[in-house]
């Protein structure tokens, strides 16, 4: 059976570190990400920067007409499918920088597979589209965005684009090297590029979806009833992130393999709410 380096944070029982893993060091969260992205748009709306039903027109050279708003954009009913097109091979999000973003924008009235607010289609091109619109109308790098509206009002400081090689954690192939991640400090950012240690991402969690220290959570959070939640998963590497009533978790391995990732996360979720 392999051994894959897990580690699980929750509020019911003492973290479980296995098989070399580290909570002290950054691992990929994958769209974890998006969950960030969305609570700067939050925050941006609060303060009256823009409106969550502005059209994305007002921000990006997009086709008039599209009628894709930022709040599509953040709840996946944009119509736009979940990928850009060209997004394939070992390194798959290598190629999608600004000017591959801007392509894109300007033929979204091509690329639509529904109208604006019809359907609900998980999209990581909606959320760099996102990302691109709250820089375009802040004038503001993303991560500066990050910092000034969700992590220093947390507390928090260990997520970053791009960490140092020598704080990394990293999946390690057959004979014990790390395999190099995916690059996804381009345009992607804003939909699952950001890397995180363990303990900050369990901090943003109970930042957020238990003390609620900014609010309600932002749209990108995911409901199953009482379960508010978000997966990601990358080449190497995958998380789940949920709280209910009783308490949070976050679990992350070493793998690309979300489902199991998400199984344990869910069967300790289940096993620690149990009635007695």
């Amino acid at each position: 059976m392999s051994r894959v380096p897990t580690c699980v944070l929750s509020s019911f029982e003492a973290p479980r570190i296995l098989h070399g893993h580290d909570p002290g060091l950054f691992v990929q969260i994958g769209s974890l990400t998006k969950t960030l992205t969305a609570t700067v748009l939050t925050a941006l709306a609060g303060s009256g920067v823009l409106a969550l039903d502005d059209p994305l027109e007002r921000f990006l050279p997009a086709p008039v007409g599209t009628g894709i708003t930022l709040r599509h954009l953040a709840e996946h009913t944009s119509g736009l499918p979940r990928l850009p097109e060209g997004i394939r091979g070992r390194d798959p999000y290598a190629g999608f920088d600004d000017r591959a973003l801007d392509s894109v924008v300007r033929r979204l009235d091509t690329l639509a597979t529904a109208p604006a607010g019809s359907t609900e289609e998980y999209s990581n091109l909606g959320y760099a589209l996102l990302g691109a619109a709250l820089v375009a109308a802040t004038r503001t790098p993303y991560e500066e965005l990050l910092r000034r509206h969700l992590l220093d009002p947390l507390g928090v400081t260990d997520v970053t684009a791009d960490p140092p090689a020598g704080v990394r954690l990293c999946r390690r192939g057959l004979f014990g090297r790390p395999r190099r991640p995916w690059t996804m400090t381009g345009a992607i950012l804003p939909a699952g590029g950001l890397w995180a240690t363990p303990r900050a991402a369990a901090s943003l969690v109970t930042g957020l979806l238990v003390d609620r220290r900014l609010g309600e959570p932002a749209p990108a959070w995911q409901k199953a009833g009482r379960l508010l939640w978000h997966n990601g998963a990358t080449r190497g590497a995958s998380v789940f992130a949920g709280a209910v009533p009783q308490g949070w978790i976050l679990v992350h391995r070493l793998s690309g393999a979300s489902a199991a990732t998400d199984k344990l996360a869910l069967d300790t979720l289940r096993a620690a709410v149990r009635p007695a």
